[in-house]
């Protein structure tokens, strides 16, 4: 059970003797997505330095829940709705920042994004205002509905801008689009890269066997994945991938497959175009899955053509396994790609020719790339989860009180490979 305060004056006792506790508002602190992932990341290092936390969030896993340190808020959301859950985010947020901040002076306030209107630090995952949805397809109440959501989001990405004295983003890319895009101070914006997991390594012969044989993939057959969102907003790039397999599927030597993980409002559009194209058995459409750590045992490639990617963790976790990896050059985690590993990276998510020669030309060596993500891959597990949030509590350190304005210096960002530019 977890121990759960919906009232800020409820405080574990751990919690209420400690000096300069943290306020942590988030969406949630778990393993299940990037954001929360991250999120639980900096709550764990926080309470293992003996430093009190706040969460406010929707879910959290019970190990950090009841953490003795840890004081969890948990925010309900309307009928599982995040749309009508951020408001109540937003003012829980701000209620257990005000006490908290009322009775420990020191006390840091982190939120992120425009999911909490507070003058303290923001960690920022993703910028409303770098990227617009426009949905061709699907039924016209979503159309108005994630139309109306992000006017909402960008008008509280501008009040955030202006209340926010500390900014920590997950690439230079997201930096560059508070700068431009905001007119954020430079000098308040810190770029601090996703941290990995050690223990998202090579894949193993047999850990390879079993992923395929759980799902089902011929030992002679070469598979890519997608792993991301279908919306029919088409952000994460699927419908330019579905489009490019269907071309090479054409080709009867072509033997890769293609299985995408994801949920989202067009997955069953995009399952009935695989039917209808006779493309049911080269592409698989699996839905939502926690377990994309046994999917990529199973995969040679991992393509990702997005149009808008402030970081791309599923790319980051895919070279962790040594697994190629396809993204687009605007990603926030190309910047990590050394020039070794560049012609995997598009210019133009937009351009089905390039995408297309990008395949081919990883499937012309599959082991020559295989061998050199294995590289990527054990320099990008080097600096770990615990490495980031060890970087995000020594830029806070120079902040003085619980956020106040001073200027500090950039953080230098782990090198992914040897020769990175």
């Amino acid at each position: 059970m977890e121990a759960i305060s919906e009232d800020p004056e409820q405080m574990s006792p751990a919690t209420a003797k400690a000096a300069s506790p943290w306020v942590l508002v988030a969406g949630g602190f778990h393993q299940k997505g990037g954001m929360d992932k991250a999120n639980l990341a900096l709550g764990q290092y926080l309470v293992e330095q003996g430093t009190p936390v706040h969460a406010v969030c929707h879910t959290a896993d019970a190990e950090f829940a009841n953490h003795p340190l840890v004081t969890l808020h948990r925010v309900p959301r309307p009928a599982g709705s995040f749309f009508l859950g951020r408001p109540m985010l937003d003012l829980h947020g701000r209620q257990v920042a005000r006490h908290v901040t009322g009775r420990w002076r020191d006390a840091r306030v982190v939120v992120n994004g425009d999911n909490c209107l507070w003058p303290g630090i923001n960690w920022v995952h993703y910028v409303h205002h770098a990227w617009t949805p426009n949905p061709q397809e699907g039924p016209l109440w979503l159309g108005i509905k994630q139309g109306l959501s992000d006017r909402l989001a960008r008008r509280r990405e501008k009040a955030a801008a202006r209340l926010g004295r500390i900014f920590i983003t997950n690439s230079n890319r997201t930096s560059r689009d508070l700068i431009e895009h905001l007119e954020i101070d430079p000098g308040r914006v810190h770029t601090v890269y996703l941290g990995a997991e050690s223990q998202w390594g090579p894949i193993s012969a047999a850990e390879r066997a079993a992923s395929r044989k759980a799902l089902g993939i011929p030992d002679e057959r070469m598979v890519a994945v997608f792993v991301g969102a279908l919306g029919f907003e088409h952000r994460k790039g699927f419908d330019i991938l579905f489009e490019s397999w269907k071309v090479l599927c054409a080709d009867p030597r072509w033997d890769v497959d293609l299985l995408a993980a994801g949920s989202g409002h067009a997955l069953p559009m995009w399952r009935q175009k695989a039917s209808e194209g006779g493309l049911r058995d080269r592409i698989r459409l699996l839905g939502f899955t926690a377990e994309v750590r046994d999917l990529l045992a199973a995969a040679d490639l991992l393509v990702s053509p997005a149009r808008y990617e402030a970081y791309g963790l599923n790319v980051q976790e895919a070279i962790c396994r040594g697994v190629p990896a396809i993204v687009s050059r605007q990603a926030g985690v190309a910047e990590r790609y050394g020039p070794e590993f560049e012609p995997l990276l598009l210019a133009d998510p937009e351009n089905r020719q390039e995408l297309l020669a990008k395949i081919r030309l990883w499937r012309s060596h599959p082991d020559v790339w295989h061998a050199g993500f294995q590289r990527f891959g054990e320099s990008l597990r080097a600096y770990s989860w615990r490495d980031m949030a060890c970087r995000i509590v020594s830029i806070a350190s120079r902040v003085e009180g619980g956020g106040g304005a001073q200027r500090t210096e950039r953080q230098n960002q782990p090198a992914a490979v040897a020769g990175r530019r």
